[in-house]
Order: structure tokens, then sequence, then C-alpha cells
């Protein structure tokens, strides 16, 4: 009886072994799984605000390219700003994020609202700083194309 028991025990040790996964220790990696998992954040989009048209398109290196026009304006004519090397920054767990350029002192964010407070939240919101960090643009926006 004492052997089938320690056989029976020895085995079922042996199937732990062959089925056990690794799991990644390194936190980075684990920071990683957790925001591509729920943040689905486009190549390209288009925002329109009271103000602008902004066309914020993910490039080969990984950064953001800011491009932006009059309201009014065509966006197949020449921008009025274009700026290189913007990062994406992940806000909290729910999904929100922002992609920030800078460009001659002032820091240009554009903010994507999952979850907010409102129902009623724009889903895109621009903000402007300017050199001592004092906001000088806050608007909200629409998506023109996504």
């Amino acid at each position: 009886m004492i052997k089938h028991f320690l056989l029976g025990a020895f085995c079922l040790a042996q199937f732990s072994f062959v089925y056990a996964k690794e799991t990644p220790n390194d936190s980075k990696v684990n920071i990683i799984l957790s925001h591509s998992s729920f943040q689905k954040v486009p190549k390209t989009v288009i925002i329109k605000t009271k103000k602008f048209k902004i066309r914020i398109d993910k490039q080969p290196n990984g950064k953001y390219l800011y491009q932006s026009w009059n309201a009014n304006a065509k966006i197949t004519s020449k921008p009025s700003m274009i700026i290189s090397d913007g990062e994406l920054v992940p806000d909290g767990t729910g999904g929100n994020y922002y992609i920030q350029f800078n460009n001659e002192g002032h820091t240009y964010q554009v903010w994507r609202n999952y979850l907010t407070d409102s129902a009623k939240k724009a889903p895109y919101t621009l903000t402007v700083n300017d050199q001592n960090n004092q906001e000088i643009v806050r608007q909200d926006g629409i998506v023109v194309k996504n």
C-alpha cells in the first residue's frame, strides 16, 4: 500500500514539473505586457479641436509625428506646424495615455481619454504648456479619422 502511495506521489510530481510554466520576473516585461493588452494606440489619428486639426502618426522608429493645421484648412495642404520625436506616456492602468512633443520650449500633449469622470468628455484633449510650465492652450477634440 505504501509503495502504491509513493509511486502515485512520484508520478504526480513528475507531471507537475512537465506542465509547469516559467513566468517572467522582469518588471519591465510585465509592464509592457499589461499595457499592450488594453491600450490600443492607432498608427494614425486625425483630431479636430476648436482651432486646430491635428494628425498624429506613429513612425517606424516607434516615435510619433505631430502635424497641425488651422481648423478650417484642408489636411492635404501644407501643415502649419510639424513636430517629430513624440513619446507615448501611459497614464494609469485604465488605458488613458498621452503623446508628448517638445518644440521651442513648449510642451504639446495630446491626451487620449478612455476613462473619464463624465460620459460627455471628449475622446482627446490637446494641452500646450510654455517654458514656465504654464498651460496656454487646452482644447477638447473629436476624431475626424482614425
